[in-house]
């Protein structure tokens, strides 16, 4: 068991942690008043409608009644 190994990894995570933090941060204070275009990651994420390559499935259509009168 390599415990100063085990501290290094350990700080690491802490600064990767620390650096999420801060980044969630800004995104959270930078959320004034929008202008401009959206990023084109979110333009796709609204996006409505069927997604590419569906079809419009209809029913199957029913055989005609046949009327047998004899």
């Amino acid at each position: 068991m390599d415990v100063t190994k085990i501290l290094n990894e350990l700080r690491q995570e802490r600064e990767q942690l620390e650096e999420a933090i801060i980044s969630l941060e800004r995104l959270l204070s930078g959320r004034g008043k929008r202008r401009g275009r959206p990023p084109a990651w979110m333009s796709e994420a609204k996006k409505r409608g069927r997604p590419v390559g569906s079809k419009n499935k209809t029913a199957p259509e029913k055989p005609a009644a046949v009327d047998v009168a004899a």
